[in-house]
């Protein structure tokens, strides 16, 4: 018979999504890509809270190549392009990979409204059989807050400090406004990635004169940039969503089922 994978990332979404594939295939299993060692350090009470009110054990991946993110980032010499984030690939999506086979059937964390990621993830992922039971019961992402908040569990610590993912800490898809905020909460992340982007000269973050982009390194960014910007809804895991991905995804959801 055909396995059914439910794709864990310590997020509210995929815990909600977790909880409605236990009921629907109690046989299923629960997997996390691990990228545990610069995420907070209370994503792992998050993780077994979940598991015990699923009582299903949650098994970690890891890759067999790459030891975190900044292990990928010295390796492959990229940090974040058009194309999306490379320590996603390597450590979620080539995981995720490795672990599948062909018949297995894949639920995901993507909610009621986020009919653009899952047109975007079914067009870049064919051949993959999908469940998307939060779409199919109508579940938004503020619906997954409430449902995990409902069973005494608290939300993870970065969702109590104003991040609307529950990514590792200081993501290279963030932009500006979401990196000053990063520098004011962990210092030392910020330090840490702005001495990487030095060490690769690749900047993440871009400003506009005009049409001209100019990268802007995070050793000289304003800290007011960005001040009035809210958090970007940034996606890590089955969907790597940053600037460029978000307009391509809007673009084919709007080509599939009109604007």
């Amino acid at each position: 018979m055909s396995r059914v994978l439910v794709h864990f990332s310590c997020g509210a979404a995929s815990a909600t999504a977790a909880s409605y594939a236990v009921e629907k295939y109690p046989d299923c299993e629960l997997i996390y890509c691990n990228t545990l060692k610069y995420e907070h350090p209370d994503n792992e009470r998050f993780l077994y809270e979940i598991s015990n009110w699923l009582d299903k054990d949650i098994k970690i991946l890891n890759s067999e190549k790459y030891a975190d993110i900044y292990d990928v980032f010295d390796k492959t010499g990229w940090l974040i392009g058009p194309a999306g984030a490379r320590c996603t690939q390597e450590l979620k999506r080539n995981v995720r990979k490795k672990y599948q086979r062909d018949d297995d059937i894949h639920i995901l964390g993507l909610t009621y409204d986020e009919q653009e990621r899952m047109a975007l993830f079914e067009d870049n992922n064919p051949e993959l059989k999908i469940d998307w039971v939060l779409d199919d019961n109508k579940v938004t992402k503020n619906d997954c807050y409430r449902i995990i908040k409902d069973t005494g569990i608290e939300l993870p610590m970065m969702y109590k400090l104003g991040y609307n993912n529950n990514n590792c800490i200081g993501c290279v898809k963030g932009g500006m406004g979401y990196w000053n905020k990063i520098r004011r909460d962990f210092p030392e992340h910020f330090d840490k990635m702005a001495k990487q982007e030095r060490k690769m000269n690749v900047a993440i973050c871009k400003r506009y004169e005009g049409k001209k982009r100019i990268r802007v390194f995070l050793d000289e960014l304003d800290p007011n940039a960005g001040r009035d910007v809210p958090m970007p809804d940034i996606e890590c895991g089955v969907l790597c969503v940053n600037e460029n991905t978000r307009e391509e995804a809007q673009e084919q959801f709007e080509m599939r089922f009109g604007s």
